[in-house]
């Protein structure tokens, strides 16, 4: 009869967390890249990473980087899954626990990360990462357009004050699909959302143009909804 475990576990495989950072800077989704300064890997560039100790958590550790880079606790953080390769480090066997999270650019505390090389990067030229560092980006996009058009959590990566043609053109980046403007406008006014400022954009931020109407969004609503399957189908 099999018996489990059927062999002793191996202790010598270590463990990684990265986290991919997806922001909208008013006109294309991006993600967080930093560069490497470990010799194996030096100038490659890879996503924000940290190598876990035994009593650590998961959770725990992603929220702690997340809040050392933008000096908040993330609204949506969540688990990918592993990325266990065997040969996806150099010198033994790393197994990766993903994170992906939603974030607003302009809160990117990057004076104290620029020794880091980090940088934000158009989510659709990302070059050759190191590690497999690619095929997480891949997988966190994959999920993250699921949650998009079940939930109202692209209104995490606006920044407090934006236009509805920013808020289309966010939808229109994270589904590739272009949006039916007047059709965009009916439903997502339906659904109490978005509250008009009374004012319109100078033109001076990325991504706005002028006389453009602001609108912030109604933060008891989107709590409301954020945790119900809301069809965003536009």
């Amino acid at each position: 009869m099999l018996q489990y475990p059927t062999s002793k576990p191996d202790y010598h495989v270590a463990l990684s967390l990265s986290l991919v950072l997806l922001g909208f800077n008013g006109k294309n989704i991006e993600v967080l890249l930093a560069k490497s300064i470990n010799p194996e890997y030096e100038g490659q560039l890879f996503l924000p990473s940290q190598n876990l100790l035994t009593n650590e958590d998961f959770t725990a550790v992603a929220a702690n980087m997340f809040s050392r880079l933008f000096g908040y606790n993330p609204e949506v953080l969540e688990q990918l899954k592993a990325f266990g390769n065997v040969s996806r480090a150099r010198g033994g066997r790393v197994v990766n626990i993903a994170h992906y999270a939603l974030v607003k650019t302009s809160d990117f505390k990057a004076e104290e990360w620029s020794k880091h090389g980090m940088h934000w990067c158009n989510i659709e030229k990302v070059p050759e990462l190191a590690f497999d560092h690619n095929d997480i980006i891949n997988f966190a996009r994959e999920r993250w357009e699921r949650r998009v058009r079940r939930r109202p959590v692209g209104f995490d990566m606006l920044p407090p004050e934006f236009t509805i043609g920013q808020l289309i053109k966010l939808y229109e980046k994270a589904l590739n699909i272009k949006i039916d403007k007047r059709n965009f406008r009916k439903k997502v006014f339906k659904t109490k959302l978005l509250e008009e400022l009374g004012r319109k954009a100078d033109g001076k931020s990325f991504g706005q143009q002028k006389g453009s109407q602001l609108f912030s969004f109604n933060k008891k609503a989107y709590d409301k909804m954020k945790g119900s399957e809301y069809p965003f189908q536009f």
